[in-house]
């Protein structure tokens, strides 16, 4: 039989084991999945997701696409943010408003700041107005500048949400208003509301305060002043009751979204944090303002209580079975290696939890610098299932990445000519020897 020599090179591999305790946090004697929760939700449907995993803890009618009204309003904030950040325009800068914000504003039972023609506001002005108080006048002046129309804008708004692999949405209007109810501005489409998943609203919501975090500190603001100082001051209360101060407060809740209209009845897309562990939550189709938050607090009580992020290995530190990664034409055959980050799973409360680790290294070539990432690890949860998660995505890219904790230099050719040789007659006596 041939041996295989120490020389020999993997360009790519899985390693894994059937059983990982010792090395992450001890022996773990049951497995137990989360029971599927009977809430009682009085709502059209609703999920409940951790947002670092992407694990779903309940869900409810998750995909089926429902009318989200304002909640729409996430998409326009994402693609705000994304416009600031690639300097397309800035906070600063002053907008005029235009006779559809200013007509839109007028629209019977919508959400608005009274935009006035010949008034001029900037780009954060009217975010805020957007984010906290649901402006449907400041998302359309928003959308206008930013694609020179509320049509350009919502295509952009669903080639986001394509992007983002939201599968169960269809936007007409920026802003979440009927495409029917908007006067001379009305849009002719046989898709008179704007649809979404609570899945997707789910998603929608992950990316927009993963991508721009800066938006939990405007979304969590309780109470607003549009115009401060002027004689049209408007003070007005963020529509998200579970905020402090507010009817419904919740602790930890900062943001996100509320939405009402007459066929999408009171959704709320909520998130909230706790010990390190942020949930997301989304309720559609419910009968009340208040309903909405009494529904959101059912959910948020069920994960809080139920679930956990427990660490399972430290900053920096070696897997124990997997403390090198092979190395291409390095003075050295291979490189240590650690996670980058501490590493955290979604445990459920009181129940002991089995996970079998997969990591998996990179093609390696010298030189590697220390820091670099070489590889991930991912622990699965045994007897979890895709369907377990947000995305399908979620389940293949859990994990931490693992680094390099020093660097190899690459070998000299005189260094490589010598190892050939040694690999050479390696093989040889190999091939001698072998049965």
């Amino acid at each position: 039989m041939k041996r295989t020599t120490w020389t020999k090179r993997l360009t790519g591999f899985i390693l894994s084991v059937a059983m990982f305790a010792t090395g992450m946090g001890g022996a773990a004697t049951k497995v137990e999945a989360a029971p599927a929760a009977d809430l009682q939700l009085a709502a059209k449907s609703a999920i409940l997701v951790e947002a670092s995993t992407g694990k779903i803890l309940y869900s409810m009618n998750p995909d089926a696409p429902l009318p989200p009204a304002s909640m729409s309003k996430m998409m326009a904030e994402y693609l705000v943010l994304e416009a600031i950040k690639e300097k397309k325009i800035s906070w600063d800068e002053k907008v005029p408003v235009s006779e559809y914000a200013f007509y839109v504003a007028r629209i019977s039972d919508t959400s608005g700041v009274y935009l006035n023609l010949g008034e001029s506001f900037t780009v954060r002005e009217l975010y805020n107005a957007m984010a906290v108080v649901s402006a449907n006048d400041a998302t359309v002046l928003l959308a206008e500048k930013i694609a020179g129309s509320e049509a350009n804008f919502v295509q952009m708004m669903n080639k986001k949400a394509a992007e983002f692999g939201m599968k169960n949405t269809s936007f007409v209007t920026s802003s979440g208003l009927p495409a029917n109810e908007l006067g001379p501005y009305s849009i002719k489409t046989d898709q008179v509301e704007n649809l979404m998943s609570a899945r997707d609203s789910a998603i929608l919501a992950r990316n927009l305060i993963r991508d721009f975090p800066e938006a939990l500190e405007v979304s969590k603001i309780p109470r607003f002043t549009f115009r401060p100082g002027s004689k049209n001051e408007l003070k007005m209360a963020n529509n998200n009751w579970m905020l402090p101060d507010l009817p419904n407060y919740y602790p930890g809740v900062d943001g996100l979204k509320t939405g009402y209209t007459q066929a999408a009845g009171n959704c709320f897309t909520g998130t909230a944090v706790r010990d390190n562990m942020r949930l997301i939550s989304v309720v559609m189709g419910t009968d009340s303002k208040t309903k909405r938050f009494v529904e959101t607090k059912k959910l948020y009580d069920y994960g809080f209580s139920n679930f956990k992020l427990t660490k399972q290995l430290d900053k920096n530190v070696s897997v124990k079975g997997f403390e090198t990664a092979p190395v291409t034409n390095g003075v050295e055959l291979s490189v240590p290696a650690v996670t980058a980050t501490e590493v955290n799973v979604l445990t459920k409360i009181g129940a002991e939890t089995k996970f079998t680790p997969t990591v998996t290294y990179q093609d390696l070539t010298a030189p590697i610098k220390q820091g670099q990432v070489i590889g991930k690890l991912v622990l699965k949860e045994e007897g979890a299932k895709d369907t377990d998660y947000l995305q399908p995505e979620d389940a293949a890219k859990a994990g931490a990445d693992l680094v390099a904790s020093q660097e190899v230099e690459e070998a000299s050719w005189i260094r490589l000519f010598f190892r050939s040789i040694i690999q050479f007659f390696g093989n040889l006596f190999s091939s001698g020897t072998g049965n």
